[in-house]
């Protein structure tokens, strides 16, 4: 039988390996897209958000307000997202998704459901739903 140290580094390292999975599969999914996977994260918050301020959608990602501006340009560059000037408050700007940035977020998540499919193929939708609903909730404290 199997201690509690070696179930959790049998965990950890199980863990670990199912996310580079993710991770590759995913950065392969949405290149074509000309997305990386931090873009879809800001991506999937401005939609969830609306149009947060630019400090606002830093602490939503927990990130710092330098390397965020950075993504943030990319984004605007390709169209996807608009950058509006606060007329309260010229230093301060609304982040908001453009419809371009609507479609390529569809794209690509439509491009995420697959690599999910083919990373998780081995578990059935039951067995997806339950680790679906246990990384949740090992996760929740840490959000």
């Amino acid at each position: 039988m199997a201690s509690r140290a070696q179930t959790l580094h049998r965990s950890s390292a199980l863990l670990d390996h199912l996310a580079r999975l993710m991770r590759l599969r995913t950065e392969s999914a949405v290149a074509p897209l000309g997305l990386r996977p931090r873009h879809l994260v800001v991506l999937t918050v401005l939609r969830e958000q609306g149009s947060p301020t630019q400090q606002a959608l830093a602490a939503a990602l927990q990130t710092d307000r330098t390397n965020l501006i950075g993504v943030l340009n990319e984004l605007e560059a390709d169209g996807l997202i608009l950058r509006r000037r606060s007329t309260e408050d010229r230093r301060r700007h609304f982040v908001e998704l453009t419809d371009e940035g609507i479609g390529r977020l569809s794209e690509a998540e439509a491009e995420l459901a697959a690599a999910e499919d083919e990373v998780l193929a081995a578990l059935d939708a039951d067995q997806r739903e339950t680790l679906y609903q246990l990384i949740a909730q090992a996760t929740a404290s840490h959000v």
